[in-house]
């Protein structure tokens, strides 16, 4: 008897060690930011500003998961900004989206790392098909074409301002 309480306790310990583990490795563990909103501006290779997107921060799991598929559209110069706890590779889908975005990949140096257009869903699909993959801390959904109007390339540097800086 005393045996088996010892096993069923490690494997409860180690149930729990598992699931640290892969909340640290998805990322889940974010520090919420006070803020909801921010500034993000896109320098180039000369530090000057290309562009400066008003974003929506999405930094718990709920708003990552949901993302822009619950908005109709997006403004020129909006957009949503996605926090993760760490850098890694990360893979976007289209879920429930309605209209197109560019996702655009940025390191913890706060460099562009990739780019992607990722058009909107047809009719008869649900956007689960459609993988978006990049190395990344933070990920920056516009509205699709404004990477290439505003200049946006990888290698460029990005600033992110909230009323916490």
């Amino acid at each position: 008897m005393a045996l088996e309480r010892v096993w069923k306790g490690l494997l409860v310990v180690a149930a729990v060690a598992l699931a640290a583990a892969m909340v640290v490795q998805l990322g889940v563990v974010a520090t919420p930011w006070s803020e909801d909103r921010a500034a993000v501006r896109v320098l180039d290779d000369g530090g000057e500003p290309t562009a400066v997107v008003d974003v929506e921060i999405a930094d718990t799991l709920a708003d990552r998961y949901t993302g822009l598929s619950d908005h109709d559209s997006l403004a020129d110069g909006e957009g949503m900004l996605f926090v993760h706890g760490s850098e890694d590779e990360r893979t976007y889908v289209m879920r429930g989206m309605d209209f197109g975005i560019d996702i655009v990949f940025i390191g913890a140096d706060r460099e562009i790392t990739t780019i992607h257009s990722a058009p909107e869903p047809g009719s008869d699909e649900d956007g689960e098909d459609q993988e978006y993959t990049g190395e990344g801390r933070w990920v920056l959904e516009v509205p699709i074409g404004y990477a290439d109007e505003n200049g946006i390339d990888v290698g460029d540097k990005v600033e992110i301002e909230t009323g916490d800086d």
